[in-house]
This record gives C-alpha cells, sequence and structure tokens, in this order.
C-alpha cells in the first residue's frame, strides 16, 4: 500500500499463483488510513487477505506532521550551556542569495527547552555527575506547559548514554507517562545540532504515527489479516509495525522510496547501467538516479530545513503532479505548482468540486488521457477542463485554450526536467546516457516529453505503471541499521576495534537469519566531510579499505590526496529478504491488439492528430507514435518521432528516432 498525496495505491502479489491485483483509491488526508482500507476492501477478497504474509505499508503521516507542523507538543531535555542549539543550527544560510531567507522556526520554543545540569567529555568519560534535581525541575515544567512528549539530548551521549538513561528515569519517576525520544537510541552520531534535530522530529511524530498505525492494524485484525504488518523505511527496505512506531523518523520519506527501489529492481532485471526513476503522482513529480542497480544511499538527509541523521535514499521532489494548479502571476507569465488541488477537490475535471486548472485539466483537453472512468470510480470532464483552462488565455497574452493547455503541459515537463539534472548533472552524470523509468498515474504520459527535455532516447514503462511505486513496497526486505561514531585513524589497531563496534551494533539489532552489511563514513585527517565505504568484515585489510575510498574519492572530486585516513561513523545494517516477494514481472504479452482512435495533441508537431489507442494487455508494437497505450491505473503518450514496443519483461520500451532529435 503506497499512501500518496492524491491516491492510494494496492498492489497484491500471490506468490504461490503468481497473480498480481491492482487498485487505486482517493486519498483521504484528515484520515489516511480510511484510503487504506477503502483500497483493501474494493481489491482484496476476504480470503486472501486471511492468507496474505505481509503487508508492506509506504506512508506519509510522518512526513505530514512536519510539513504541517502538527505533531506533539516537544518538551527537550539538553546538557547546560546548549539551550539554544536549535537556533544556532550552523550558523549558515541555506540559500546565500536570498536576501529574504530565515531559517525554519524550531519545533520546541525556547519555553519548552530545559537544561540538565551535567557534562560528558567527547571520549566517554564523565566530567560533571547529572544532577537529578535539574531533570525534575524538567519534569515539573513539562506537566505544568502540557508537553505530550519529551526529546532527551545530552552532550557526547553517543560516547556514554549513562547519564541520558538516567534522565529517561529521573522522568519517568517524576510521573511523566509520555513518550521519551533517547537521542542515542535515535542516532548516536556526532554533530551535536544534526542529532537534537533529529532526535525532537523523532518525539515530534511518534505522537501521531504511533495511534494512525496501531489503528491500522487493528482494522485489518477485525478483517482478518493475520500476517506481519511492515512500513517502509527512509533509507530503503521495512520495519516491523513495533519498530515503526518506536523510530517513526526512519519512515518520513517512507512513500517516494519505494518507486526508487522498484527502480533499482527493474534495472537489475533490465540491465540498465544508468537509470532515472520518474515518478509523477497527482502531487508531487520525485525522481532518483540508479546506477548499476544501486539505490543512491545517503546517511542524512533535509525535510522542510530540518536535518535527519537517518539513512536516506536519495530521492528528489518538485510540485509537478497531476494536480499541480496552474495560474497566471502578476507579471502575466503562466506557473504551474507547487501548489495542487490534491485528493479533495481534485482537479476540476474530476467533477469533485475542483475549480482551479491543473496538469490533468490540460492533458484532459490535449487527448493525452481519453475521458471517461479513471481508477477509484472517478469521472473525467473534458468539457470542464476547457471551462477552467481558458481563463488564462488573457491575461497570460496565450492564444486560445489549445494553447494554454500546452503550456501547462510543457511548464511541468520542465520543472520535472529540471529536477532530474538535480540527481544527475549536479552529481556529474549526463542524462543523456540513462533511460527514464517512467511510472506513476501520470509518470507515462510524460516520459516523451522528458526524453526530449533531456535528449533521452529511451523510456521504460513498467508493468503496472501506475502503481509501480507499490510495487517496490511488496518487494522490500525487512531491514535494520544502527550507527555510532567512533573518531580514530585507519590504522592496523582500528580494524579489531571497529568489528567490536559492528559486533555490538549488530547484537542490538538483533540479527538472527540476517544477512549482515558493515559501512564505514571516512575522511582524510583534518577535513570535515566524509564518504561512506563498504567493509567486508573479515576480508579487508587496512589497504583494501583505504583503496575503496580513494577510488570514491577520485570518483567523487576528480581527484586525490596522499593524507591519512580516519574513521568517523561505523554503520551496521542487517537485511532479511523476503523471498515470496522477489519477481514481479507478468507474463510477457502475444499478439497485436488495436483499440479506437481518438484525436490528440503532438507536441512535436505542435498540431491536432489522429492517434491510436491501444490497451496494454496484448501490445507487442512495435508500434510508432502519435498514439496512446492504456492500462487500469496508467495511460502511457507516446508522441511523434516515438516508437513503443513491448519487452520480454512486461515492460513497454519507447525510443526516440534517430531523425527526430
Amino acid at each position: 500500500m503506497d499512501v500518496g498525496g492524491t491516491f492510494t495505491d494496492l498492489v497484491l502479489h500471490d506468490a504461490a499463483t503468481g497473480e498480481i491485483r491492482v487498485a487505486k483509491q482517493p486519498t483521504t488526508p484528515a484520515a489516511p488510513e480510511l484510503g487504506v482500507l477503502a483500497a483493501v476492501d474494493a481489491a482484496v477478497p476476504p480470503e486472501l487477505l486471511a492468507r496474505s504474509g505481509h503487508f508492506v505499508h509506504g506512508t506519509t503521516v510522518g512526513l505530514n506532521a512536519l510539513l504541517e507542523r502538527r505533531g506533539a507538543t516537544v518538551g527537550l531535555i539538553t546538557t547546560a550551556g546548549f539551550r539554544d542549539v536549535l537556533e544556532l543550527r550552523r550558523g549558515d544560510r541555506d540559500d546565500p542569495y536570498d536576501l529574504f531567507w530565515t531559517p525554519p522556526p524550531p519545533l520546541v520554543p525556547r519555553r519548552l527547552r530545559a537544561e540538565a545540569a551535567e557534562r560528558v567529555a567527547a571520549d566517554g568519560t564523565v566530567v560533571r555527575e547529572l544532577d537529578p534535581e535539574s531533570v525534575r525541575q524538567a519534569a515539573r515544567l513539562f506537566a505544568a506547559e502540557g508537553v505530550d512528549a519529551v526529546a532527551i539530548v545530552l552532550m557526547n551521549s553517543y560516547a556514554n548514554p549513562a547519564h541520558e538513561v538516567l534522565a529517561g528515569e529521573l522522568l519517568r519517576e517524576a510521573g511523566f507517562d509520555g513518550p521519551i525520544s533517547l537521542s542515542h537510541d535515535v542516532s548516536g552520531e556526532y554533530r551535536e545540532y544534526e542529532r537534537t534535530c533529529t532526535t525532537v522530529v523523532d518525539a515530534f511524530v511518534r505522537h501521531r504515527m504511533g495511534p494512525y498505525l496501531h489503528n491500522l492494524e487493528r482494522e485489518l485484525r477485525e478483517r482478518g489479516f493475520a500476517g506481519e504488518l511492515l512500513v517502509t523505511r527512509s533509507g530503503g527496505g521495512a520495519l516491523t509495525l513495533a519498530e515503526a512506531a518506536a523510530r517513526p523518523f526512519e519512515t518520513i520519506l517512507s512513500g517516494p522510496v519505494a518507486g526508487a527501489v522498484a527502480t533499482a529492481r527493474l534495472s537489475q532485471t533490465l540491465g540498465l547501467r544508468t537509470a532515472v526513476a520518474a515518478d509523477v503522482g497527482g502531487t508531487s513529480f520525485d525522481t532518483a538516479l540508479i546506477e548499476d542497480g544501486r539505490l543512491p544511499l545517503l546517511f542524512q538527509g533535509e525535510v522542510v530545513g530540518l536535518p535527519l541523521q537517518s539513512p536516506w535514499v536519495d530521492v528528489r521532489s518538485v510540485g509537478a503532479g497531476g494536480g499541480s494548479v496552474a495560474v497566471a502571476d502578476a507579471g502575466g507569465l503562466l506557473r504551474v505548482g507547487p501548489r495542487s488541488a490534491g485528493a479533495v477537490p481534485g482537479p476540476a475535471s474530476y467533477l469533485r468540486g475542483g475549480t482551479e486548472p491543473t496538469v490533468t485539466d490540460a492533458a484532459l483537453h490535449l487527448g493525452m488521457i481519453t475521458a471517461g472512468h479513471i481508477s477509484g470510480g472517478i469521472s473525467l470532464s473534458p468539457e470542464k477542463a476547457a471551462e477552467v483552462l481558458a481563463p488564462l488565455a488573457e491575461p497570460t497574452g496565450i492564444a486560445g485554450t489549445d494553447g494554454v493547455a500546452e503550456g501547462v503541459i510543457r511548464i511541468a515537463a520542465a520543472n520535472m526536467a529540471q529536477a532530474v539534472r538535480g540527481v544527475t548533472v549536479e552529481r556529474g552524470v549526463d542524462p543523456r546516457g540513462a533511460a527514464i523509468v517512467a511510472f506513476g498515474g501520470a509518470g507515462p504520459l510524460f516520459g516523451c516529453l522528458l526524453a526530449v527535455e533531456l535528449d533521452v532516447d529511451t523510456v521504460v514503462v513498467p508493468p503496472n505503471a501506475g502503481n509501480f511505486s507499490a510495487v517496490g513496497l511488496v518487494q522490500a526486505d525487512i531491514v535494520r541499521s544502527a550507527a555510532r561514531t567512533m573518531v580514530r585513524p585507519l590504522d592496523e589497531e582500528a580494524l579489531p576495534a571497529i568489528e567490536a563496534m559492528a559486533g555490538a551494533l549488530f547484537e542490538r539489532l538483533s540479527t538472527a537469519g540476517a544477512v549482515r552489511e558493515v559501512d564505514l563514513d571516512l575522511r582524510h585527517r583534518g577535513q570535515e566531510h566524509t564518504l561512506t565505504i563498504p567493509l567486508r568484515l573479515g576480508e579487508d585489510d587496512v589497504a583494501a579499505v583505504a583503496d575503496r575510498f580513494s577510488e570514491a574519492y577520485r570518483r567523487t572530486f576528480g581527484h586525490q590526496l596522499p593524507d591519512p585516513l580516519e574513521v568517523v561513523t561505523v554503520r551496521a545494517t542487517t537485511r532479511i529478504v523476503l523471498d515470496a516477494a522477489r519477481p514481479l514481472v507478468p507474463a510477457p504479452p502475444s499478439g497485436a491488439s488495436t483499440g479506437a482512435t481518438t484525436r490528440l495533441w503532438s507536441f512535436s508537431r505542435r498540431a491536432w492528430t489522429d492517434a491510436q489507442v491501444v490497451p496494454r494487455e496484448g501490445f507487442s508494437g512495435p508500434a510508432e507514435g502519435p498514439l496512446l497505450v492504456v492500462e487500469p491505473t496508467a495511460t502511457t503518450y507516446v508522441d511523434a518521432g516515438f516508437t513503443a514496443e513491448a519487452h520480454p519483461s512486461g515492460c513497454l520500451l519507447i525510443t526516440r528516432k534517430d531523425g527526430d532529435r
């Protein structure tokens, strides 16, 4: 189950029979679990739900809590002298060229930030014992202010957590019964601001995530589900329900990551060296660069200006989706997004109360989507689409409704292409050598437009494209991770210490039957930033690790340095592979299938043209555009100058002709 801003997607995979079922239902923003349960009720018979082994869920509840600033009232206990670390930040500006830039307000106001008299040094030695009365005083403050959750972040607790543990116990003794987040449990890494922010975010979203997940589980159990409920992580893989409720900060980007996971798996199947995930939903466009079938994994991310020390797949998002609203600005320019019509009321053509023109309305007017019913029982009205697009012609000076609709689609595609350049060109990768994997409810509509914008030759539309992120959820492994900062030179004496630290982390992760992975954050001595390098325990010596770092450093920065290396952080990951959830590749289509014809707009010809509408099931090709390939949850738009054909994997391959570049 993938809960998006506009639609909630379901994929059911029966490993015994190979059957795949898909469904879409409108998301219910006020109570996301209602949309999830509606999709289950619509597509999963009780007998199938009863024998399902895993229910894998991608959720935006935690992310929405941060975006809307609607979470717990959080109190913070920190070491005396560090009360204002959330406001001091790093002392830099996110945008140095914006004269009006202001940092996001801290999640904990100053009056709810209490100081504990204590001090631990960076090597873990106790400089000053914790004063219990300072914690009791904080407890009295929190009780008076109605605090729901508490974050405890003491200086250097990653090296020695004894004072944090004691502070938590004292808080309970003083009568506080809400959630308590301890920073050494949440992060275990140095960098005081980042660790503080991560711990506060954990406490802030737990207030909403816990009840949501438990309510969802209760409803599923009442419907007969007896398997294991899993929630996907921002870094890929999935957590159990109990782990997700205890570590909700790990699920902040739960939804968008699933599409990147599915793209990585598909890249391995097709042998794509470089692929760009192009996930166009109703609210946003999410993209990630996949090289050699590997996820672009980072170990610190950022949401609404707040850093999070957590494994993080590098997915970039912009407000460019099917529901993105088109407006004429004060200067008469046509703009699209980032504001979205969302699930409620949705695009005007849905006839559900929407009054503003959106990308979906423009696509419908141009014939890129056929009129009638779409997933979730929604009817599309071309007349309503034209009605809301027409008023944009006069203030923008664009000739007619057709011109407005074309402009909306082209601007949306340009916004998406710019996001793709952010994960390719900015990382030194030429997108022209990549394949675009287009999915999401609107992704296949924009595949050809993105190929032209980025000068790419190949577009891949996967099976069940409209639900492809949910496919990535079904393919998830159960993943647990932990990290601990340990700054020391990389020498022969370091490896035994690293192995001991990794062993302690694995013991904490309960790794029975799991694949173990160890990574090291390394840097040249005297530098600030690190690169993360895999370590093969029991196989690598110092020279092998150093060589791997040097190659990664050269690839990243274009040169190498002779300076000695030092270890900064040890990272441990365990992975339990759910074999039954592996391949989700339907049988390849056979024969050709023809359907109706329609009138649609060709962007390459800038003219209306007649085009075939063919069902995806049974389509083999090759067939030249203009062409529409329709399936239950998505429509693929093939423009003139492109050829579409079915691949044995079940994918639709779209290629540009040399003469149409």
